[in-house]
């Protein structure tokens, strides 16, 4: 379910600092642990990614990452974008989301950037 971003100053498009990615046919900007959306009457809207079979919710608990070091703990402040994913959090960390989970990462799809 999306809704109303209320009072956000900030314009998101093409080179307003935040990372955009794609999602459900549009583009997203994601914004200090949000997903906006900017609809062209300048609304923001908060978005999450939704639970699909390319985007699972489950535990990958064999889920092998070399993109950070095995003692490495998603959370505020970790260095990684946080994406709102179902009813949880994931951190963007290469191209896909990543969850933290007791003593690993579950693997929960690839995001795509439209980084150039």
């Amino acid at each position: 379910m999306n809704h109303e971003h209320k009072n956000h100053d900030h314009q998101h498009g093409p080179n307003c600092g935040h990372t955009p990615v794609e999602h459900d046919g549009h583009t997203d900007y994601l914004h200090d642990g949000h997903l906006h959306h900017q609809r062209e009457d300048g609304v923001v809207e908060e978005h999450r990614i939704e639970v699909t079979e390319v985007n699972p919710d489950g535990c990958t608990p064999a889920h092998n990452c070399g993109a950070h070091d095995s003692d490495h703990r998603h959370g505020p402040d970790c260095g990684h974008l946080a994406v709102p994913h179902g009813d949880h959090v994931d951190y963007l960390v290469d191209g896909h989301l990543h969850h933290p989970h007791g003593d690993h990462c579950d693997d929960h799809g690839p995001l795509n950037t439209l980084l150039s």
